[in-house]
């Protein structure tokens, strides 16, 4: 039910913090990765790695999500090699945002298009051809912040502060996610979100005393490692998946529950 050998995955931000462990998952049970982001660089690393490491196609591409052009070539060059795009998942994010009385309408802006603009974007792209073929299945990333508000005093002795936008645009994703699965179902569509809890970076975890306040808030007490997303994808990417449609699927370690 797991395998996804013959389905070719799109992955934004592939080569990213998160995604790179999602396209290891994708890869070592058989599907056909294009891997996505802005930097074509990390991208053709990753790919040689997965390649020699599970020994099936993986190919990287450079793909702005912030630019129509750039994702319609992108799905266009796809489609012209694969015929298909069976799974899309929107992991890519960008955004700028600081305290509400601070923040420029511009900064705002960025935050949202970032999030929830992206994703509309590469969703409308793929659809003519997934309606087309009659099957598809988009996966997006949305946060534990599209859900609950932060604790603000996790962020009061550090530069990690968690503006508004983000929130408000990964909110906006787990609806999009609904609408997408509410319309498009019918045609053989299965739209559902994932929504990380604390996955702070490498470089984050060196603040020894910010960890500790976020694996405070965890029922689990620790903060969330790459890997332990690789189930949730895989699952929402497989035929394992087939009848969930329009979910959320919360990785948090419990941090929501409260």
């Amino acid at each position: 039910m797991f395998n996804l050998k013959n389905k070719v995955i799109l992955i934004t931000g592939g080569s990213g913090h998160l995604g790179k462990s999602m396209c290891e998952a994708l890869a070592e049970y058989g599907a056909t990765l294009i891997i996505g982001s802005r930097d074509i660089d990390k991208n053709k690393k990753l790919s040689k790695k997965l390649t020699n490491d599970f020994g099936n196609e993986n190919y990287p591409i450079l793909i702005d999500v912030s630019s129509n052009e750039s994702i319609n070539d992108s799905v266009q060059y796809i489609n012209h090699n694969y015929a298909k795009i069976d799974v899309l998942v929107n992991n890519a994010y960008y955004g700028a945002g600081k305290d509400l009385t601070s923040i420029t309408d511009d900064e705002w802006n960025m935050g949202i298009d970032g999030s929830i603009g992206s994703v509309y974007r590469c969703t409308k792209a793929v659809l003519p051809q997934m309606l087309s073929n009659g099957y598809g299945k988009i996966i997006n990333i949305s946060s534990m912040y599209g859900l609950v508000s932060p604790d603000i005093s996790i962020y009061d002795t550090n530069d990690y502060y968690n503006p508004a936008n983000y929130g408000a645009g990964k909110a906006a994703i787990i609806q999009f996610t609904r609408y997408i699965a509410g319309v498009y179902g019918k045609h053989g569509i299965c739209s559902n979100s994932i929504s990380p809890g604390p996955f702070p970076n490498s470089i984050v975890q060196k603040d020894k005393m910010f960890i500790d306040k976020l694996e405070e808030k965890v029922p689990l007490k620790r903060i969330g490692q790459p890997d332990d997303l690789k189930g949730s994808v895989l699952l929402l990417a497989s035929d394992a998946s087939n009848y969930i449609n329009g979910t959320n699927i919360v990785v948090d370690g419990g941090w929501t529950i409260w």
